[in-house]
């Protein structure tokens, strides 16, 4: 199982770049950076609320949730 990061996704239909949000919502281009590739191994409520204010979205717009292929 694995949560999939659309953050990009949401940054082209709102016309927004990532140095944008990140004056917006404070958080370092870096760390949403991180965010934005997938590379992130938790996020905090405080943040994604940030993110989907500036937005304008909803967090299922940002995250998504992918069933592995293991059958365990």
């Amino acid at each position: 199982m694995a949560i999939k990061v659309n953050l990009d996704l949401m940054l082209v239909k709102r016309d927004m770049t990532l140095t944008q949000l990140s004056e917006e919502v404070g958080v370092t281009i870096s760390n949403l950076s991180i965010l934005k590739t997938g590379k992130a191994k938790a996020i905090r409520f405080s943040t994604l609320n940030a993110i989907c204010d500036a937005l304008d979205c909803q967090p299922g717009d940002i995250l998504e949730y992918e069933a592995s292929d293991n059958n365990n």
